[in-house]
């Protein structure tokens, strides 16, 4: 690195929320939007006398993440208490994992403008979530409130938490890679990975080195979307190399961004290790894979994004964007290769997928995976248009009530009496009266000027009440106008 060169390094820790019936170690429900305080018990709520309890499918889960990942699984895990003021914990400590997590190592890659990136992963763990705490306000921020209430449904929920390496040099890697892991987590099926339900939570470390030096690590915490991801680390890597072009020092330490101004606050000094006194779990066993178990869940991975998206493109004659949003959408391309198994054309089938259907699932506000639309009901559709039995207005209008109702697109088409008209005979009775009716322009077509036909053709059209072949109907009214369809 050349001397004033700054460096910027990004270390993750994304936490992911487990998409399990129950918690990770009491069964209360595992549910997003109930009623504050309605999914717990006493073994979350941290009574004297419970015991937990680990999750056989929570454990599941955070190991096909790691697998998926090319992690190492430990012969032998435990779970430590993390020792902290947790206003939001009940028992005022979590269950986590400390040095001997679950799995370690692992790799992610992303695909960049500049070429693929490899980044490296330090280890997953599982780990309990904590409440949640609210703070009434206009903004919601805990220094602008007058006091906070406590929500403890979220306490206990299983938590896997992914550590990367700090091998991420930018914001847009930053970016990249917790995009491309919840394309991983999607596919795996473990969880839904709603960062606006927080079920995606990032927490970044960033630091800037200048002149060879290593830079001094600061913590941006909770961070619930990709944009906010990145305007934070953006802010925090242009504040720090202007404290290190001034000659000052940047401070260790934990901080908060704020949406609003689109900066970050301190919120405390960054604390180490030692600081949580972290002891063993007295009524947790160590956790040792079944080696067998381990061989099977590795097996059952499905296809994940990166393999999905390279076959998509190779064998469907897609871009690599139009891979990537196929598989990216949750649903998707489920909803395409099993349209284009049911006789679809690909590009046909790629084209309304990502136009009319993904508008009407916005304006909806439903995901494409649950909007009910099949491949099988999406080829039919398609069939229509391609026999020019109905025109795409019409097409749009099928799709619209598929979604709204469920049905299947011939019994619409046919109870709304949707087919077009395609009798060439009717056609060209249609097509003289055209005529009869627009002498000047007919004339007008047969002095040369046959630009003239456009407008005939939208008369005509408005006379069939838009049902008429458009090419079929094109073709009448040419061989009326030339004599050819004289009585």
């Amino acid at each position: 690195m050349k001397a004033g060169e700054f460096r910027t390094s990004i270390g993750l820790e994304i936490h992911v929320e487990l998409s399990t019936a129950t918690k990770l170690f009491c069964s209360c429900p595992n549910r997003f939007g109930a009623p504050p305080n309605t999914l717990v018990c006493p073994v979350c709520l941290g009574e004297p006398g419970s015991l937990p309890v680990l999750n056989a499918r929570a454990l599941e889960y955070a190991l096909r993440i790691g697998l998926a990942l090319g992690a190492e699984v430990a012969p032998r895990a435990l779970f430590h208490r993390k020792n902290y003021f947790y206003p939001d914990m009940p028992k005022n400590f979590q269950i986590s994992q400390y040095d001997l997590p679950l799995c370690r190592g692992g790799s992610l890659t992303l695909e960049t403008p500049e070429g693929e990136k490899v980044v490296g992963i330090e280890r997953i763990h599982l780990e309990e979530d904590t409440g949640k705490t609210l703070h009434p306000g206009e903004t919601g921020r805990i220094y602008e409130a007058t006091y906070a209430l406590l929500d403890y449904n979220r306490a206990g929920v299983p938590l896997v938490e992914v550590v990367t390496r700090p091998e991420i040099s930018s914001p847009e890697e930053a970016r990249l890679f917790v995009a491309e892991l919840r394309e991983v987590l999607l596919a795996l099926g473990v969880s839904d990975a709603r960062m606006e339900e927080g079920s995606l939570r990032v927490d970044s470390n960033i630091s800037v080195g200048i002149e060879g030096r290593m830079g001094t690590k600061v913590e941006v915490k909770n961070l619930n979307s990709l944009r906010s991801l990145r305007r934070a680390l953006e802010y925090e890597e242009r504040r720090q190399k202007e404290i290190l072009s001034a000659g000052g020092e940047v401070v260790q330490e934990t901080r908060h961004f704020d949406e609003r101004s689109g900066t970050t606050v301190s919120l405390r000094a960054k604390e180490e290790a030692f600081d949580y006194r972290y002891f063993p779990e007295p009524d947790l066993v160590p956790v040792e894979p079944d080696p067998g178990w381990i061989k099977d869940l590795r097996a059952s991975l499905p296809e994940l994004p990166r393999e999905r998206r390279a076959r998509l493109a190779s064998l469907y004659g897609l871009s690599r964007q139009e891979a990537a949003l196929l598989v990216s959408t949750p649903g998707l391309a489920v909803i395409f290769e099993d349209a284009v198994r049911e006789g679809a054309n690909a590009r046909s089938a790629y084209n309304w997928l990502s136009g009319e259907f993904l508008g009407l699932c916005n304006a909806r506000g439903v995901e494409p995976g649950e909007s009910g639309l099949t491949g099988r009901a999406l080829a039919q559709l398609l069939r229509f248009v391609e026999r020019g039995a109905i025109n795409l207005r019409q097409a749009k209008e099928v799709l619209a009530e598929m979604l709204e109702t469920g049905r299947d697109p011939q019994e619409i088409v046919e109870e709304r009496g949707l087919s077009q008209l395609t009798d060439l005979a009717f056609l060209k009775d249609l097509a003289r009266k055209v005529v009869e009716n627009h002498p000047e322009e007919a004339r007008r077509y047969r002095a040369g000027q046959v630009k003239v036909l456009s407008f005939l053709v939208g008369q005509a059209m408005r006379l069939s009440e838009g049902r008429a072949n458009p090419a079929l109907l094109k073709q009448a009214l040419e061989e009326v106008l030339k004599g050819q369809g004289a009585v």
